[in-house]
């Protein structure tokens, strides 16, 4: 069974969020999933992407592919969560020098 981690669609018409999920890569796109595994909605501002990367890694771990989207969003969360603790590290640094 080749399994992928990809983008279903969901909401209204116009209004997408996505679920990324680990399916069978022969299932239909919105359709079966063996596990949800994060979110992204491309409508707020900025856009929001909460994913599990532990479970992302296990999975893969496990032989599932990416989608070309999935991975885009992968890098951005890793990106974003390095972001946030070099804020942390400078915020940390700024209340030392203010002693």
């Amino acid at each position: 069974m080749a399994v992928k981690i990809r983008l279903a669609r969901h909401g209204a018409k116009k209004r997408p969020y996505y679920r990324v999920v680990v399916a069978d890569s022969r299932a239909p796109r919105d359709g079966r999933i063996i596990e949800e595994v994060g979110r992204y909605n491309p409508m707020t501002a900025p856009k929001t992407i909460n994913l599990d990367l532990e479970k992302i890694a296990d999975w893969q771990s496990k032989g599932a592919q990416l989608t070309d989207a999935v991975a885009a969003l992968v890098k951005a969360a890793n990106e974003g969560d390095r972001d946030r603790r070099q804020e942390v590290q400078e915020a940390a640094r700024q209340r030392g020098r203010g002693r």
